[in-house]
């Protein structure tokens, strides 16, 4: 309990400065006495992305449910988490007191249900496999210590160590050796592919940070099946000869935009910043840019975002330069944002909180996004 305790002091203490931009939105007055109540103005003025955000934020609420579920196709508490974590990543919290506080409150609610996971910490049997089971797990990796009490908190914290210890159990079955230390559709699948993986890993890294029990094995297993992802042969160090390349889907495959950004942000978060896989995809990815005509372009930019933020320099600047230039364009006058192509079925609420996460390198608040 008192662990708890501290982490919610510390989460509150690194988010507190956000409730001041929030508040000029809700309506709060900032009264000097009784006789003459002041409403705050906010002195920053709004950009285009804080505008595009906020009508995204609409959008997203504009589809919660009575139960307080966010989505408008399948897969309701995956993408009810995918929205979560959205509206996190631009600085609202479930224990912020207003509109939109109250909003991630009841969802956050939803995703706890006891329907939405089984005995075995299972997230992902409405559809969402083990891509809902991981998104799921590393929602409430993050949401740790944001409760509105003890009780919500510790619900967090006893299903995601229950889905955390299905991860790890999942990673264990046998596989092949090539595809060793990943994941793929089912709990019980005997193959993996890195845009599984990745879901899996992050919320591994997520939990560990959080202070749950997660074995350092467990993620240096997973990043080594990273690096047999890695399109390049290794010399003797076991580095990639070709300086660089980028992340295939399967070991063996050829790079792509999606699972090179992807396996890019996994391998930082996981502390490997300045290895030859990471150096080499960063530059990959600058010659391989984010078009909307691209396979998951939603999914990838998300990843090629956040990846090139945590590369820093001239690779977060350059990303971020031309994800906003080509985000912004695309948001419908709702707030919306919609897929085309392989991701056309997607749902808007899906492409509306990956966009979001994509622009939000701005703020940075989320604890796994940071540097």
């Amino acid at each position: 309990m008192m662990e708890n305790l501290i982490l919610k002091i510390l989460r509150i203490a690194f988010h507190s400065f956000v409730l001041l931009s929030l508040f000029s939105k809700n309506g709060f007055a900032q009264p000097v006495d009784k006789a003459e109540p002041i409403e705050w103005q906010n002195p920053f003025k709004p950009d285009e992305v804080d505008k595009a955000i906020e009508s995204g934020i609409k959008f997203l609420l504009s589809n919660q449910k009575d139960d307080g579920a966010i989505y408008d196709r399948g897969n309701p508490t995956a993408i009810t988490a995918l929205s979560l974590m959205s509206l996190a990543a631009v600085g609202h919290l479930p224990i912020h007191p207003n509109e939109n506080g109250e909003a991630m409150s009841k969802a956050l609610e939803f995703i706890l249900l006891e329907k939405n996971q089984d005995e075995v910490g299972y997230f992902g049997k409405d559809g969402g496999r083990m891509y809902g089971h991981g998104i799921v797990t590393l929602t409430l990796a993050e949401m740790l210590g944001m409760g509105m009490n003890e009780e919500t908190d510790k619900s967090i914290r006893e299903k995601c160590q229950k889905a955390i210890d299905l991860i790890l159990r999942s990673q264990k079955v046998r596989k092949s050796q090539s595809q060793q230390g990943g994941w793929r559709y089912s709990p019980d699948s005997n193959d993996a592919d890195l845009s599984v993986t990745i879901w899996q890993l992050m919320a591994l890294r997520s939990a560990k940070n959080s202070g749950l029990d997660v074995p350092s094995s467990a993620i240096s297993d997973a990043i080594e099946y990273l690096k047999r992802s890695y399109k390049s042969k290794l010399d003797e160090q076991g580095e990639p000869i070709d300086k660089k390349s980028g992340f295939a889907y399967q070991p063996g495959g050829h790079p792509e935009y999606t699972t090179t950004a992807a396996g890019l942000l996994a391998m930082q978060v996981c502390g490997q910043y300045e290895s030859p896989f990471v150096l080499g995809a960063a530059d990959w990815l600058l010659e391989n840019e984010p078009k909307t005509n691209r396979k998951f372009f939603f999914y990838g930019t998300y990843y090629y975002a956040q990846a090139m933020y945590q590369r820093g320099d001239e690779h977060a600047d350059k990303s971020r330069k031309l994800v906003e230039e080509i985000l912004l364009p695309m948001q419908k006058e709702n707030g919306r944002w919609q897929g085309g192509g392989s991701e056309s079925g997607a749902g808007d609420v899906y492409c509306s909180s990956m966009a979001m996460l994509a622009l939000a390198v701005k703020y940075h608040y989320l604890p796994i996004y940071q540097r």
